[in-house]
């Protein structure tokens, strides 16, 4: 229990700061930032399976480059989900899923 904790605070407190850091990318604060690491993991979970079932045939075709199609979709829809966050543009949505994966990988490292 104790790890799950201390990866969520560091996976929140590092995604405030990548909202600080990125253009276009908007956080209220912290707290908004721990409820925006929630609302990413609960649509990793429920639609972003479901977005991979529908779009394997265009994955394949791809060679795997519309997963990113398919981790901006997630970004926007935590953007609608949520007035205290914003991400203007579909770049700035795809550097910020990138980014933020990056962050998560790392703190996954650090804490295992």
């Amino acid at each position: 229990m104790g790890k799950i904790l201390i990866k969520f605070i560091l996976t929140a407190v590092l995604t405030y700061g990548l909202a600080q850091v990125l253009p276009n990318v908007h956080l209220n604060g912290v707290g908004s930032a721990a409820v925006l690491v929630i609302v990413m993991g609960l649509l990793n979970a429920t639609v972003k399976p479901i977005l991979k079932i529908i779009g394997f045939p265009i994955t394949v075709l791809t060679l795997g480059i519309f997963l990113l199609v398919i981790n901006v979709i997630i970004v926007k829809l935590a953007d609608y989900l949520m007035s205290s966050f914003a991400v203007t543009g579909l770049l700035s949505a795809l550097i910020f899923s990138f980014a933020l994966s990056l962050v998560t990988s790392v703190v996954d490292m650090v804490v295992d």
